[in-house]
């Protein structure tokens, strides 16, 4: 895959979806893993100094247009309007979509394969829109979705009803996602393969702590990731747009 190149200014970088995206969880504005995408916090993350958006093309701007809990229903009905409405063409958008769909199916195997069937559909469809309202050699990324429990199923130790078919339905949806982002031409950020090893098996997902001290530990409150989660889906970001790049995975 080619390194990814800004167009010429205007720039703008817009992050569309859930809040795997999002600020919030990770301790309030610029600290949410799109903004440190724009724009990396040097005090957080030392060895991200010069490694953001807006450092490879001065006079950038971003849009942060991804909500919590957000699905795909939502992505289609509220975010794609808001995004046509932008005053500028984006160079580079950003999806994470998917999860929260699933998660209201959660324990029901049979509804979560209609889920991932309508989350295929809705993808194929936001898709070509996105795609339409870039600038030109404009590009759109999708992420995956990670799972907290890091394979191990283990629904209980996060305080949920058990789920047997869990881990192997979050990995389907991941095949599904990334088959019609390519399908489409467009890259794929891996943010499952990047959270993997720092949910169950590095602490307590459910704390509510946006900087617990174990900065391996990358979610709170569950299925939210925290400031150093953070970090991993802007990693998982970086590598999706400029593959090669030292210190990316």
């Amino acid at each position: 895959m080619a390194v990814f190149r800004m167009p010429n200014s205007p720039t703008h970088y817009v992050a569309l979806g859930d809040s795997i995206s999002i600020d919030d969880y990770a301790g309030g504005p610029g600290c949410g893993g799109a903004a440190l995408l724009f724009a990396n916090r040097d005090e957080d993350f030392p060895e991200w100094r010069g490694r953001d958006l807006r450092s490879v093309e001065p006079g950038a701007t971003f849009s942060l247009l991804a909500t919590d809990g957000a699905t795909t229903r939502t992505l289609l009905d509220a975010q794609l309007p808001r995004l046509a409405a932008l005053e500028v063409r984006p160079a580079l958008v950003t999806l994470t979509i998917g999860g929260n769909d699933l998660l209201a199916a959660y324990g029901n195997t049979r509804a979560a394969r209609d889920v991932l069937a309508r989350v295929r559909t809705a993808l194929g469809r936001a898709l070509p829109e996105i795609a339409g309202l870039l600038a030109p050699s404009g590009r759109v990324v999708v992420g995956t979705v990670y799972d907290p429990s890091d394979g191990t199923g283990d629904a209980g130790a996060l305080g949920l009803p058990p789920w047997p078919d869990g881990v192997a339905t979050i990995a389907e949806l991941n095949d599904a996602l990334r088959e019609v982002a390519t399908d489409h031409g467009h890259a794929v950020a891996e943010v499952a393969d990047h959270f993997r090893g720092h949910g169950l098996l590095a602490g307590n997902p459910a704390r509510r702590e946006a900087r617990p001290a174990e900065r391996g530990l990358w979610f709170c409150n569950v299925i939210e990731p925290n400031a150093w989660g953070a970090g991993g889906v802007r990693e998982a970001f970086w590598a999706a747009i400029r593959p090669g790049d030292p210190g990316t995975r």
